[in-house]
């Protein structure tokens, strides 16, 4: 269960690029209650999605050439340099050297060998989100590759990462979890096999964020200009989700966790 004291390679920030920022602040204040809170002037239109306060995500405009509107997972080192030397080792791409976030941590963004894209937080002045694990607020993240036991050895070299498997409907899903302590415990996220881009799909880090009610939120988005990539489903012994896609095309899903988990 995903928590904010963070470790080597636990999620620890998690921000949306969008062409259209006001717009996405609107949708989401409307679809999952959040509030924006600009960084200032000198940030460029960079903020921060807060529920009660409390940071749980982060929105800025889209800063690559040619960069889609999408969530972007950042996960916590200790040593952003030794990072991004492990992803030119392992076969990674570097998208964005190794910057100084005026004194609040050190940036740095990667593409996996496999096409996902993910970055890196050094914890500075910020540590990392504030909420995690409640209503509205960031509660898993699950990967979708073409090989999830390539990809999982790429992010071991990186974090240490362990992972078990867990049966699932047609395929074999991969539980991850963080370096120390009980593996269960220590779970944030997953990983998940797909057929590659000719089925419209593509590798990627999705963010789960709790709901109390899926089929609810599910409706506030398309009355809001999202739309549905999955409509509301249960899961034996994981809970009720959907996927969606917010207006500008984002991908996230929701999750309301089975009560016996």
């Amino acid at each position: 269960m995903l928590g904010t004291d963070f470790t080597t390679g636990s999620p620890n920030w998690l921000d949306l690029g969008s062409p259209d920022t006001d717009a996405a602040a609107a949708f989401y204040g409307a679809v999952l209650g959040w509030e924006f809170v600009s960084a200032g002037p000198e940030a460029g239109g960079y903020g921060f999605f807060q529920v009660g306060g409390r940071t749980v995500a982060a929105l800025g405009p889209l800063t690559e050439e040619g960069a889609t509107p999408a969530w972007m997972q950042h996960f916590m080192t200790p040593d952003v340099q030794a990072t991004t030397a492990a992803v030119r080792d392992g076969g990674g791409t570097v998208r964005m050297e190794p910057m100084d976030v005026m004194g609040e941590g050190w940036l740095a963004q990667y593409t996996d060998p496999q096409g996902a894209e993910f970055a890196v937080w050094q914890p500075g002045k910020t540590g990392g989100l504030q909420l995690t694990s409640a209503e509205n607020a960031l509660l898993w993240t699950e990967l979708h590759v073409p090989d999830p036991v390539a990809d999982i050895a790429f992010y071991a070299g990186l974090f240490g990462w362990r992972s078990a498997e867990m049966p699932a409907p047609g395929m074999t899903y991969r539980v991850l979890s963080t370096a120390d302590g009980d593996q269960q415990d220590a779970s944030f996220g997953g990983v998940a096999p797909f057929r590659g881009e000719g089925e419209g799909e593509r590798a990627r880090w999705v963010p789960y964020f709790m709901a109390a009610d899926v089929d609810a939120t599910v409706a506030v988005a398309r009355a809001n200009g999202g739309s549905v990539l999955m409509p509301a489903t249960d899961l034996p012994e994981v809970g009720r989700i959907a996927w969606l896609a917010d207006p500008a095309g984002a991908v996230f899903a929701l999750l309301k966790p089975d009560p016996q988990m």
